[in-house]
């Protein structure tokens, strides 16, 4: 589980994180929903351990992130937005490099990294070198990157940014697997179809606080509306905000 308290990170004048909280239950797909500027980001980057919050913390597990930060980082997975690959490099070493970075080595590297391979259904393009991969060939050989370790929790911030359409529908079935499989998914986004078909719960956020929690139907139901643009869109304009 991954658990938000009350986070909180100003970056001069400007109040990112403004007492953040919310929790990403064990097994389930959940989004965090919200206008640019609103905090997912800042939210996800010190859950991982690349920002500090100036109060607050957070949770992987029970273990607090910015106290045991390497410890917190084995039970999560990083998914980038940018798929930067060794283009004379195949897929297999690619993700045997950052097995080895997870410090796997010998009989126990070689099997993390065919378990990865086996979970994407990556077997066709295992041994190809990358260069010449298409958008989404480089999108699985980077979340193979993200789950070699077999973390319990994967974090993806904004995914789908800049794939097309084939890509971003190839990436929805890989998440849909990865949660069958046990992996719990906590990921930002804009993009309310996105949003609607995946989560299994989404944390709207506005001025860096949630302003509403629950399922699509549950939010939908909360502001008198039948789709989820509509629920955000109303959601945001108020300036209380509306908790669920």
């Amino acid at each position: 589980m991954i658990e938000v308290s009350e986070l909180r990170k100003s970056f001069g004048k400007v109040n990112a994180l403004n007492g953040l909280s919310f929790v990403a239950p064990e097994g389930q797909i959940t989004g965090l929903l919200g206008p640019n500027g609103a905090g997912k980001t800042t939210c996800l980057r010190t859950i991982y351990g690349l920002l500090k919050a100036d109060s607050g913390h957070a949770l992987i597990d029970g273990i607090d992130t910015s106290k045991q930060p390497l410890e917190a980082r084995r039970n999560i997975g990083i998914f980038p937005d940018k798929f930067g690959l060794y283009e004379r490099l195949t897929a297999r070493e690619q993700i045997a490099y950052f097995a080895a970075l997870h410090g796997f080595s010998g009989g126990q590297l070689e099997q993390a990294t065919q378990t990865a391979i086996d979970r994407l259904d990556m077997s066709a393009i295992a041994d190809r070198k990358a260069q010449g991969f298409s958008q989404g060939q480089r999108m699985k050989v980077a979340l193979a990157q993200a789950i070699v370790h077999q973390p319990k929790h994967l974090i993806l911030d904004e995914p789908s940014r800049g794939l097309d359409v084939m890509s971003t529908r190839i990436l929805r079935d890989l998440l849909r697997d990865l949660r069958a499989q046990g992996t719990s998914i906590l990921f930002s986004s804009h993009v309310m179809q996105e949003v609607a078909a995946l989560c299994d719960q989404v944390v709207v956020i506005a001025a860096g606080k949630v302003a509403a929690q629950g399922t699509t139907e549950q939010l939908c139901e909360l502001t008198g509306e039948t789709a989820l643009e509509e629920a955000f869109v109303k959601i945001i304009g108020t300036d209380e905000g509306i908790a669920a």
